[in-house]
């Protein structure tokens, strides 16, 4: 959410920026928000005054008892039990402008970052910059799944009757692969200095508003029947919510945390649910990093988070490159963002196995988490990337690693966590 005093001051910028994002059906919000807005400071410039007033007749009334002119104290009295009844119908209608106004508000897309490329979705993404050579060895790499089932480590046939289509079991190698992943990815930035995290793995529906926009949170959550409880997409909703309505000292800034969770997502969409692999599915396990700065070092850690990812699949044999996300591409909240890829030497193409993203202080200011300075309060900066994603860090690591024998090599950052394991043979 942006600062309302940009719409009141340039309006034209807001509304460039919609365009920008492709959203035109939205410019019509920032000349409606300027309408109310104006109608809103009214009303409450009319009650304040009000207020002001009541306290005035009040000390007259209380001077007119005093002195015993009854008749005279009674006349003021019914002129403040009507303004009463009148304020009482001021702050109703100016509670009921806030919330409209606030709704809007929440519509418009944060302001993007002016080295942002201009496209309308993600095909016009840009690329930075290629990290290893995209090997493409002369014989053939299968399907990730049926790698997997070589190692009897997939199983979506029983998760179907269990859970449905989306849903899986991995056993075996393959389940002891993603939990060394994870480890391994948990240790990666604790050695950077963040801090490890286990968050709620359910949130309320004010911190989902707080940390995305409608339209995410449609396509994504999944709500408790009969609670005011959603399942967390990402780590990132529950550590950034756990700063609502804070006031954090600058001195404790940049907060660099690193989280383990669950992550549940509907994946509404055109892409739809992958039948036979892993790729797009509704469950999977995430390590996440998020930082919370000053408005100044937001770009500064941007780069090093991303930077990161690139640096933890490089000591996984992975190739990846970096890609910067269009305007179109971006969601209404970040002011900029980054996918790192990772190769596929099965498809001959890059996939995503990470996002990194700066937010502003949208977020900050959605669930008022601020921070105290020498220079008085202000909205901190949030920032969130992938450190690994597990189904598709699998993905990669098994197509990147995987030999002609049907075997599939451990990358040596993860044997400690394999039990020094070197290599995984598909079962005879």
């Amino acid at each position: 959410m942006i600062d309302i005093n940009l719409i009141r001051t340039n309006p034209e910028l807001v509304k460039e920026n919609i365009r920008k994002k492709f959203q035109d059906s939205k410019l019509e919000l920032v000349d409606n928000i300027v309408e109310l807005d104006c109608a809103h400071r009214k009303l409450k410039q009319e009650g304040d005054n009000l207020r002001a007033l009541r306290n005035s007749l009040s000390q007259e009334i209380g001077k007119l008892m005093k002195d015993k002119r009854i008749e005279e104290a009674n006349a003021i009295k019914a002129q403040v039990v009507a303004n009463n009844e009148k304020m009482a119908k001021i702050e109703e209608e100016e509670q009921r402008l806030g919330a409209e106004i606030k709704h809007m508000m929440m519509m418009i897309p944060n302001i993007i970052d002016d080295s942002v490329p201009i496209g309308k979705d993600d095909s016009e993404n840009v690329e930075i910059q290629k990290y290893g050579d995209p090997v493409i060895p002369e014989y053939e790499i299968p399907y990730h799944a049926d790698i997997l089932n070589g190692f009897d480590a997939l199983d979506k046939e029983s998760a179907g009757r269990t859970s449905g289509n989306g849903f899986y079991y991995l056993l075996g190698n393959g389940a002891r692969l993603v939990s060394a992943m994870l480890s391994y990815a948990r240790d990666f930035m604790i050695e950077r200095g963040f801090i490890y995290a286990l968050p709620p793995f359910m949130i309320r529906s004010d911190v989902v508003n707080g940390v995305m926009s409608f339209a995410e949170m449609d396509a994504m959550m999944y709500k408790i029947e009969g609670e005011d409880l959603y399942l967390i997409g990402t780590s990132e909703h529950s550590m950034i919510g756990r700063f609502k309505d804070q006031i954090v000292k600058e001195q404790q800034l940049p907060i660099k945390m690193t989280s383990y969770s669950p992550c549940f997502r509907k994946e509404v969409g055109a892409h739809g649910i992958e039948e036979r692999g892993i790729y797009r599915v509704h469950q999977f396990e995430k390590q996440e990093m998020v930082v919370l700065c000053k408005p100044e070092e937001s770009m500064e850690w941007y780069n090093k988070m991303w930077n990161y990812s690139v640096e933890l699949f490089r000591s996984l044999d992975i190739p990846v490159r970096t890609l910067e996300c269009c305007s179109g591409d971006l969601a209404d909240l970040k002011v900029k963002s980054c996918d790192i890829e990772a190769w596929s030497p099965r498809q001959k193409k890059y996939f995503e196995v990470c996002s990194c993203s700066t937010l502003g202080d949208a977020q900050a200011r959605r669930l008022g988490i601020r921070a105290k300075g020498e220079k008085g309060t202000y909205y901190v900066h949030t920032l969130n990337n992938t450190v690994l994603a597990s189904t598709r860090a699998l993905i990669a690591l098994l197509e990147n690693n995987y030999n002609e024998d049907g075997s599939v090599n451990v990358p040596k950052a993860l044997r400690p966590y394999m039990g020094g394991i070197e290599r995984i043979y598909p079962n005879k």
